[in-house]
């Protein structure tokens, strides 16, 4: 009854074309960015930053990016790890070498870096797609690993490619504490979303989903391939590389190489498949079941186990884990393969038409 549009009538194109077009939703919204901004900093304590809110940010803006590429431009890629390393040794550079640079300009500039090495490993989905084309962006994983360890210029002649982020200081406010970096990456996600948001229902969208359902036909009704993919691929290695600078300088504060590896790839991967391929609120869901599964099987399995009166090693839970994972993905490819954000689209056209039949 709550969910209801009957009397909301759209008087011009513009309330058509809103984000939002049911009031209901926009309140919802409303709140959920005051519990976000307002409530959250003055009731959390430190574990809750630190260990779950800005890493659950942080990788939701790392699947938002992959989503750009994969959900909606239909490019499949093993690399969103590596174009992260980008990102945050770039930014640390840019705070290194050019004195007196704004840390939010570093953060734009390292995702401007991941960017320009996401479109040169763009480059053969000209020529391949598919698994073929996972196969060419695993070459980055390897190949950004190799440089950053190769070369100590890039960690500040550090031999084992370890760098600690420099302070975050932004118009003489201090971002040190954990509730600040949250707030912090919140900002800074939720503007990102939002620009994610009005991309995909651009032209720019529909020629990434153009592309997607059939590049052949796309192109017959005058969309560049070349242009539209490589594009595609910029934008999502931005969005990786900027989640790379927040992972390093607002979650970790000290990174190296290793840090980012294949299984950090596979996650984000594993994220939009569970949350919703092609869908900007999939990248959220995702990412908060991948990150907070792991938190909730650690605390409540031993308990389980002890109520069941059977003996469990810590090694057992890490094993437990790995299987949910891999059965979470069969269900969902299986079952629902647009995963968390599906379900939730389908429980509010129920509740659009509840009690009537449908």
């Amino acid at each position: 009854m709550l969910y209801r549009e009957a009397g909301q009538f759209k008087t011009s194109y513009l309330a058509d074309g809103q984000i939002f077009p049911i009031r209901q939703d926009r309140i919802a919204i409303a709140l959920l960015l005051a519990v976000a901004f307002v409530v959250i900093p003055l009731t959390a304590n430190e574990y809750w930053f630190s260990a779950i809110l800005t890493p659950f940010l942080v990788m939701a803006l790392a699947a938002l990016g992959l989503n750009i590429l994969t959900g909606y431009a239909g490019q499949l890629s093993l690399g969103s790890a590596a174009f992260m390393a980008v990102g945050a040794y770039a930014a640390y550079n840019f705070q290194l070498r050019i004195p007196h640079i704004p840390i939010l300009l570093s953060f734009v500039l390292g995702g401007v870096c991941a960017a320009g090495v996401g479109v040169l490993f763009g480059l053969p989905s000209l020529r391949i797609k598919g698994f073929y084309l996972a196969v060419a962006t695993l070459a980055a994983q390897f190949f950004v690993v190799w440089v950053l360890t190769k070369f100590p210029w890039l960690s500040n002649d550090s031999s084992s490619g370890v760098i600690s982020t420099q302070k975050i200081d932004i118009l003489g406010i201090s971002f040190e504490t954990p509730a600040r970096k949250y707030v912090l990456v919140l900002s800074i996600v939720s503007l990102l979303a939002l620009v994610a948001k009005n991309l995909v229902r651009s032209s720019t969208g529909r020629a990434w989903m153009a592309v997607r359902d059939m590049d052949v036909a796309a192109e017959v009704i005058g969309i560049p391939l070349m242009q539209t993919k490589l594009l595609a691929f910029a934008v999502s290695s931005f969005y990786c590389g900027v989640a790379g600078a927040l992972y390093a300088f607002c979650y970790l504060g000290s990174v190296e190489p290793d840090g980012f590896p294949l299984d950090l790839s596979l996650r984000i991967l594993f994220m939009i498949i569970i949350g919703g391929v092609g869908s900007i609120l999939g990248a959220f869901l995702g990412s908060a079941f991948i990150m907070l599964l792991p938190i909730l099987l650690d605390n409540y399995l031993p308990s389980l186990a002890a109520l069941l009166h059977l003996s469990m090693r810590s090694e057992s839970v890490s094993h437990i884990q790995t299987m949910v994972f891999g059965g979470m993905i069969i269900f969902f490819l299986i079952v629902e393969p647009h995963g968390l954000a599906r379900l939730w689209q389908i429980t509010k056209e129920k509740l659009r038409l509840w009690p009537f039949p449908h």
